[in-house]
């Protein structure tokens, strides 16, 4: 019975590391979309949530089954919780790039051109996709320390959120007729704020794992 617990959340964090990678490719996508005005690349971002959707399927499915039947208990149930919480925040993350992506599809009609806000945003990325990957990881080992290192890459993204922000809506006053565009910007770095918020969620998780306790990284 252990052993085929043991192989059975062996799958769970293969499958959850198989939604990390499709996620990171996701963001990845949504954002080049975004600043290279690819079409055909955003679409792509669309077509493929359907299969981080029935990943998480795998997961609730695997999980629900091993409580019902090996009734495991104390880091073994943690353990399994956090995975369902896990890969639900990962599904939240893709909705989210599908968001960017629509973004990318919306803004064809805009004339005006966001160099400053088209370099912040893919730092942001960077960050959120980084995020992702180390939350994974930081499951898979079982790493503590690297989970709570993602809080500091939290607040990076904050300040960056704010800063574009702040940039957008003072374009918005000098040049009011891409008022529109620019709030749909603000937006993108809003979804990006969302997705590193949801890759803390995870740290937080693999922190409760690990120790049982509960602890706030954002």
């Amino acid at each position: 019975m252990v052993r085929q617990f043991d192989q059975s959340l062996k799958e769970v964090k293969t499958v959850l590391l198989e939604m990390g990678e499709k996620l990171e490719v996701a963001i990845d996508k949504a954002v080049k979309s975004l600043v290279q005005a690819d079409v055909t690349m955003a679409k792509s971002v669309l077509e493929n949530d359907q299969k981080v959707d029935e990943l998480e399927n795998r997961i609730d499915e695997t999980v629900s089954t091993l409580i019902a039947t090996q009734q495991p208990v104390a880091k073994d149930l943690r353990k399994l919780i956090a995975a369902l919480k896990i890969s639900s925040d990962m599904e939240r993350m893709a909705d989210l790039a599908c968001n960017i992506a629509e973004t990318t599809l919306l803004l064809q009609q805009a004339d005006r051109t966001f160099d400053k806000e088209l370099e912040d945003i893919p730092r942001m990325a960077a960050i959120t996709q980084k995020m992702v990957h180390d939350g994974i990881n930081s499951y898979i080992d079982g790493n503590v320390l690297l989970a709570k290192s993602m809080a500091e890459m939290d607040d990076q993204v904050d300040q960056l959120y704010e800063s574009i922000v702040k940039g957008l809506m003072e374009g918005m006053i000098q040049e009011q007729q891409f008022t529109e565009a620019s709030l749909r910007l603000c937006f993108v770095a809003r979804y990006l704020e969302r997705i590193a918020d949801h890759a803390t969620n995870i740290a937080e998780s693999i922190v409760y794992i690990e120790t049982g306790q509960r602890e706030d990284l954002n």
